[in-house]
């Protein structure tokens, strides 16, 4: 991703910048220790890509980049202690080596710092962001909960999983490239579009993060293998393959999801279903197909094709990703 270079270095230099010095340390060493594990920053790196789209200056968007990025680790931290997940990029989890009640106070002043980022904005844009910004901290919060609700939930449909999806990681993606455009001042037309192409690129990367929980290298990916399948996480791989199992495998499939156990049986007995009924294939596929929409959505924009390259390259690196 060698496009990104510039956008990586921006938002680690701000990120050194920003280091928290505040004291109790004990509230503020988990924040700064998922901060400095980086990942690929990628939503952060939206806003500045977005915000270059447009003409901006990316001086003015830089601290609104990290909140996204503090707002991000906010709900992984969340996330990780909701899941009772002990690895998160290959580290131990927050809550993990500090206890539940640090890892959610640590979450909680992420959220806070995230909020005060926007500070320097000039009013209509800072009202603006504001916004766009609590609206999708709503709605990730909407679709942790339907994502909950799935794994004790029957009847789940795939329309049910892309709801869940989008408000859980496609909106994020999508409100960091608005946030950027709206730095910028692009039109709302154009700013829509790019909100867009953000959704469905933030849903393709969703639906590979599932396929790779199963399907790829652990050790790259920085997760517990297949701990979807220990979840009973309703994803796109468990629906595709009910869709096209077999009434026996059907059976097999409520048996294992009817219960949360770290049994290898249960993993081994579901991956193979999973494999019998191709939805490592099926789920690739799905994945190009939002990936064209996105770009659909791209091409709306009134601006030299040469602009969007790097959009049409960040897309198409999470076709091939493989952690």
């Amino acid at each position: 991703m060698e496009f990104l270079d510039k956008y990586q270095q921006l938002v680690a230099d701000a990120i050194t910048k920003y280091t928290f010095k505040d004291k109790p340390t004990e509230l503020y060493d988990p924040m700064n220790y998922i901060i400095s594990h980086g990942g690929k920053r990628l939503r952060p790196i939206m806003v500045l890509m977005a915000c270059d789209l447009f003409g901006g200056d990316l001086k003015e968007a830089i601290k609104p980049a990290l909140a996204i990025e503090f707002f991000h680790n906010f709900t992984l931290i969340h996330d990780d202690i909701m899941d009772e997940a002990p690895l998160r990029r290959n580290k131990p989890t927050i809550h993990t080596l500090h206890g539940l009640n640090v890892g959610i106070l640590s979450g909680d002043g992420l959220l806070l710092k995230a909020y005060k980022f926007f500070e320097d904005l000039e009013p209509e844009i800072f009202k603006a962001c504001i916004r766009i910004f609590t609206h999708t901290g709503l709605l990730l919060c909407e679709g942790q909960q339907y994502d909950i609700n799935f794994e004790t939930q029957e009847d789940v449909t795939f329309d049910d999983y892309i709801r869940m999806i989008t408000y859980k990681t496609g909106v994020l993606s999508a409100s960091s490239f608005e946030i950027g455009a709206l730095i910028a001042k692009a039109n709302f037309k154009d700013a829509k579009s790019i909100f867009n192409f953000g959704k469905h690129i933030g849903i393709a990367f969703q639906i590979m993060d599932d396929y790779l929980d199963v399907f790829g290298d652990q050790a790259q990916f920085g997760k517990k293998h297949a701990g979807d399948i220990y979840e009973n996480k309703k994803t796109v791989l468990y629906l595709m393959a009910r869709e096209h199992a077999t009434d026996e495998e059907r059976k097999e499939l409520d048996h294992w999801y009817a219960k949360k156990t770290d049994n290898i049986d249960k993993v081994y007995g579901v991956e193979k279903i999973f494999r019998r009924t191709k939805v490592d294939e099926k789920a690739l596929r799905l994945i190009e197909k939002h990936n064209e929409i996105g770009q659909s959505y791209l091409k709306k924009i009134n601006i030299p094709e040469e602009r969007k390259k790097p959009f049409i390259e960040l897309a198409n690196y999470l076709l091939s990703r493989e952690s």
